[in-house]
């Protein structure tokens, strides 16, 4: 099993090793068994206690050595909402079994049921309680699947505000409420409750037994009829219902034309109200695999919309669209293009700081040493008809000829490639800057047919957006009269200006392959590149899961 990112960061975070072995515990027998436990642990690589693997064992060590080794969990109400907690997690798309649930489940009845717990069995239940608060709090607030695996390039990191996590979790514990507590850990944004909503709605067209499958045959459309007609009539009403009764169910009507066609627009499809070769999959797509792609959606949400306000861009890469939400409302958005898929679009997070009107570009090392450079070695002409200049690392522009440019890509290219404003620069009269590692923009394009295209794909990871010059309006909010009109007028004298924006904005580059909007209509879109199979077999098919009694 994959380690959670939440967990990875913790081990990560701090460095539990304790010198000369674990200070002995006071003179209590759980405490003595707890002791003995996190020695064993300590020892052991398989780190689990019974049939359950602890992950959070460093952090465990620590944590019990403050406390001189007493247990955790004495007071029973705590436990109790601890439990509820675990259960519910499976609300939030995630596995309650990742919680030693059924362990815990069962050993809290042997007390139920009057049997005394031995030291060592209420050490075990006492770690395990705990084990499953850190890994629930980590999971719950930031994701249980570490981003870096999907996506080499993720660099957003939650911490504990420099605070020991030990020290973090004991004050936490410690509470005197852990409903507010565990309260805390959740996402609460609108985005990520409508996909709850979503989840529960899907589980419960599952409870009533889902949809059959659509048999294949000749293309269904306005005037078919015979038995597939009614199937389809009777698989659309089992995820939309609302259909109604029809006067003929085995004839394809206007009302059944209308369905469909909806039906396509919430599934990425060309909506032409005929129920042809790839309307026919997406019908047969099982309702477990819509809840698997909920509940990846629900992870990826984990990873970045924590603490987000209702001011943000929203940049969906795997529908090609960006969104500018100000104050909980749309009120801008434009088609984009995103990166190739061998050169995909990174999901990240990030603020927008900055506009550059007239920019330059400094071409980032895996396209100057994967295209430029050899491109200028077919064709010695190409950087000065592209407008490139070779900048040294005093900042000096260094002729071309002055290189020895067999040297690479072999070794290390000691220059920067500085592509001047202008015609030929791809990001165009404008660009909306955010920091992040993976040198990736809002920018504008000088190839606007792009946008026409219905599979976006095609820059080396930047996003091109349509219509830039009014989301700059919209992300400079009339600071000091900067409309569109006026940028544009600014970008049309040729030179290059750098404008602050009144406040960072935040901006999300996400990977919704499942959207839900205000009236709770679920779309399932595309994955262009394919991350959905990798991110489910993290997480665990929703056959694994058995749902809170």
């Amino acid at each position: 099993m994959r380690t959670p990112r939440s967990l990875a960061a913790l081990l990560l975070l701090c460095s539990l090793l304790l010198p000369g072995g674990l200070p002995r515990a006071e003179a209590d027998p759980v405490a003595e068994a707890l002791c003995q436990r996190l020695e064993a642990m300590e020892a052991d690589s398989a780190l689990s206690v019974g049939s359950c693997r602890v992950a959070s064992w460093p952090i465990l060590q620590k944590l019990y050595g403050r406390r001189g080794y007493r247990p955790v969990w004495t007071r029973p109400e705590s436990v109790a909402r601890l439990v509820r907690a675990i259960e519910e997690s499976y609300h939030e798309g995630l596995n309650p079994k990742d919680y030693h649930l059924a362990w815990i489940r069962s050993t809290l009845e042997e007390n139920a049921a009057g049997r005394p717990f031995d030291p060592s069995r209420a050490a075990s239940l006492d770690l395990l309680l705990t084990d499953a608060f850190i890994r629930l709090s980590g999971d719950s607030t930031c994701g249980r699947e570490d981003p870096a695996v999907h996506q080499v390039e993720w660099s957003y990191k939650r911490t504990f505000g420099g605070r020991d996590p030990a020290a973090f979790f004991e004050q936490a514990l410690a509470s005197a409420s852990i409903d507010r507590t565990i309260e805390s850990w959740r996402i609460h944004h609108p985005y990520y409750e409508r996909l709850k909503q979503a989840l529960a709605r899907y589980r419960a067209i599952r409870a009533e037994g889902g949809w059959g499958q659509l048999h294949d045959g000749a293309a269904l459309g306005m005037g078919s009829s015979g038995p597939r007609v009614k199937a389809l009539r009777k698989r659309i009403e089992a995820e939309y219902p609302g259909l109604g009764e029809a006067a003929d169910p085995m004839r394809f009507d206007k009302g059944l034309h209308r369905a469909v066609v909806r039906f396509q627009e919430l599934h990425a499809l060309k909506p032409d109200g005929v129920v042809g070769p790839q309307t026919l999959a997406a019908l047969n797509v099982p309702v477990e695999d819509r809840i698997d792609q909920i509940r990846i959606n629900l992870e990826r949400c984990r990873w970045v919309l924590k603490d987000l306000g209702d001011t943000f861009v929203l940049v969906d890469a795997a529908a090609f669209m960006v969104h500018f939400h100000k104050r909980g409302r749309t009120v801008w958005t434009g088609r984009a293009v995103v990166g190739q898929p061998y050169r995909d679009t990174p999901v990240l997070r990030s603020k927008i700081t900055y506009l550059m009107i007239n920019p330059t570009w400094t071409i980032p090392p895996t396209i100057r040493d994967e295209d430029v450079i050899p491109a200028y070695l077919e064709d010695p002409f190409y950087l000065s008809t592209h407008g490139i200049t070779i900048i040294d690392r005093q900042g000096r522009a260094v002729h071309p000829d002055t290189i020895d440019w067999s040297l690479y890509p072999g070794e290390p290219f000691p220059y920067r490639l500085v592509q001047g404003s202008g015609p030929h620069n791809p990001l165009g009269r404008i660009k909306i800057f955010f920091p992040n590692r993976h040198y990736i923009y809002l920018h504008d394009t000088p190839e606007k047919g792009l946008f026409d295209q219905e599979d976006r794909r095609v820059s080396s990871g930047c996003i091109r957006i349509e219509r830039p010059f009014v989301l700059a309006a919209w992300l400079m909010d009339n600071h000091n009269g900067w409309t569109a009109e006026r940028l544009m007028k600014s970008a049309d004298t040729g030179m290059t200006w750098r404008l602050n924006l009144p406040e960072p904005v935040p901006v999300l580059v996400m990977y919704p392959t499942v959207t839900v909007d205000d009236e709770g209509a679920v779309s399932f879109g595309r994955d262009p590149y394919d991350r959905d199979p990798a991110m489910l077999e993290g997480l665990g098919r929703e056959t694994d899961i058995s749902p809170a009694p």
